[in-house]
């Protein structure tokens, strides 16, 4: 059995860290390469070394003094080496970062040495072959990921190797440029190498214990999502559900790897299991709830608009010409209403309602701001009765008024618009019936 195990910054933020990684990967023989993020917070107040880097970098692109914030980032990895006991030196590596950073190497470059790191103090550390990103994972000119050559490269290189550490966040551009994923792109790497050695697990250990049915900063101790599915977890990251990076789910989907989120500081926790598809009942009817305050709906008023052909292709064109993505466009026989974010659309509102009269004559047209959207999200919801009442009545005994409600045509999902100040009594009205109330 071959599993890939990402840990998070948090994970490897000193060298109390690291050892409880290292007795987490030494307890299970099955755990053969590791992919670490740089090192995160050991405290609320403290600094990432990802922002130290970038911090280092700005001063150097500026032409000022950097030598005492590269000291600053060389303390924190000799203090995790110390604390390790190992017999292992930095200090050559620093000096190629400090001659890269006085001849303006890029952004990009400066943020991925804190992977690049404490991916050879993990490899030193654990006793397996490191193996620098920048030579496996590939990108486009254009900036994209070039998933088949990735594949290819990184597949081939892993064949003949039984254990090695492959450093979060970063590749290269084929003439050797450093090019980093987004913030959270440890979590892709994992993904990318997991599919490329056909691991049967990708285990993403992180501070939590998985999934949560809510967001903790609304409900207390919320229960945790021990399954659920790419397409849940599709519909909940998009609302906001934080904890794996979205883009991380496309290479293991395609080869069908399920992952296993996991707590490095409660490794004996059962964790969330994310998987393609699967048998097991959902706890609840519902398997999360997530939502994203700040959207504004436009409706738009036109007597028998459904008979007119186009017309809701031309109403979308006004926003489309203006840079402007919907989020959802319920409709009726006479309305059409288009929810889109109120800071992108704020600058530009006069123009696209200008275009949408131009373009479609409409009645009337009335633009309500300071909405919030909520996703109720369940493969369990296709089988039960019932769902979309429990919602109104939970809202309604909760006096919270419903904007908007649309369901998907997969009946994995249902959206509910209400105004901003509603939003977290919703998801508690919303949580409490399906998960604090049973029927």
């Amino acid at each position: 059995m071959k599993k890939v195990v990402k840990f998070g910054g948090s994970s490897l933020a000193s060298a109390e860290q690291f050892k409880k990684v290292g007795d987490i990967i030494h307890a299970d023989e099955s755990r053969r390469y590791v992919v670490p993020s740089a090192p995160g917070k050991r405290f609320s107040e403290d600094t990432k070394v990802t922002d130290m880097l970038y911090g280092c970098y700005e001063t150097a692109e500026k032409g000022k003094s950097f030598g005492d914030l590269l000291e600053k980032i060389k303390e924190r990895y000799n203090e995790i080496i110390k604390g390790l006991g190992l017999e292992l030196s930095l200090e050559e590596e620093f000096k190629i970062i400090e001659k890269q950073f006085k001849e303006k190497a890029g952004k990009d470059y400066a943020a991925s040495r804190g992977e690049y790191l404490n991916g050879i103090i993990m490899a030193n550390y654990l006793g397996y072959e490191f193996i620098d990103s920048a030579e496996v994972i590939f990108f486009k000119e254009d900036g994209g990921f070039d998933a088949d050559l990735t594949n290819d490269v990184l597949g081939k290189r892993l064949s003949t190797v039984e254990r090695a550490v492959i450093p979060g966040f970063y590749g290269a551009f084929q003439d050797g440029r450093v090019k980093t994923f987004s913030r959270g792109g440890s979590d892709i790497t994992g993904s990318i190498v997991a599919k490329a050695v056909s691991a049967d697990m990708y285990e993403n250990w992180t501070d939590v214990s998985g999934f949560l049915v809510a967001d903790p900063r609304i409900i207390h101790n919320p229960e945790t999502i021990t399954t659920i599915t790419y397409k849940e977890l599709r519909e909940l990251a998009y609302m906001g559900a934080t904890v794996l990076h979205e883009d991380a789910i496309f290479p293991v989907r395609k080869a069908g790897i399920p992952i296993n989120i996991k707590n490095t500081n409660k490794p004996e926790d059962e964790g969330t299991m994310i998987v393609e598809s699967t048998c097991r009942q959902s706890k609840y009817t519902i398997t999360g709830i997530a939502g994203k305050k700040g959207f504004v709906s436009i409706n738009i008023e036109k007597a028998m608009m459904n008979s007119e052909i186009g017309f809701g292709r031309r109403v979308l064109e006004a926003f489309e010409k203006h840079g402007i993505s919907f989020e959802h466009v319920p409709s009726g026989i006479d309305t059409m209403t288009v929810y889109v974010h109120q800071p992108e659309f704020e600058d530009k509102e006069q123009q696209v309602l200008a275009d949408i009269h131009r373009m479609t004559d409409p009645d009337h047209i009335e633009v309500e701001t300071d909405l919030a959207l909520i996703a109720v999200v369940g493969r369990g919801m296709r089988s039960t009765r019932g769902t979309a009442g429990r919602i109104f009545s939970a809202l309604a005994h909760a006096n919270v008024n419903v904007k908007m409600i649309d369901q998907g045509s997969s009946e994995l999902n249902i959206i509910i618009g209400v105004k901003n100040n509603d939003f977290e009594k919703a998801i508690k009205a919303i949580y409490d019936i399906f998960v604090l109330v049973q029927i």
